[in-house]
């Protein structure tokens, strides 16, 4: 069972990047997928969730509007359309998967190896 996060990268201030997590191992609709992110010195927090069951879908209230996550079951991966970035933005971004769209990073069984997304001009 792998989770492989990538698209990561450098971006200035407005701009955008859709980041993916492709699943190995297991089918990825059997599972809620989250997106957590991580900055230096803060602990890691749940960005979006995905649940399995419907398709609702959760944001934390600083990308609500801005970020999309999205699943493409025939492809076996999730997405997150990040818009309008900022620099507090900045930070290790990871998936992860479990039965249910949890808000703690302890609950989650399977995690990605995190991409980092940098905003800065």
């Amino acid at each position: 069972v792998q989770l492989q996060a990538s698209g990561g990268g450098l971006v200035q201030p407005g701009g955008s990047l859709r980041l993916s997590c492709a699943a190995s191992g297991f089918t990825l609709d059997n599972y809620a997928i989250a997106w957590f992110r991580q900055a230096p010195g803060k602990e890691r927090e749940r960005v979006s969730c995905i649940r399995n069951s419907d398709g609702t879908t959760y944001y934390e209230d600083s990308v609500k509007g801005r970020f999309t996550i999205s699943r493409d079951n025939t492809e076996n991966t999730v997405y997150l359309q990040m818009n309008s970035l900022k620099p507090e933005d900045t930070a290790v971004y990871y998936c992860a998967a479990d039965r249910a769209c949890y808000i703690g990073a302890r609950f989650y069984d399977y995690w990605g190896q995190g991409t980092q997304v940098t905003v800065s001009s």
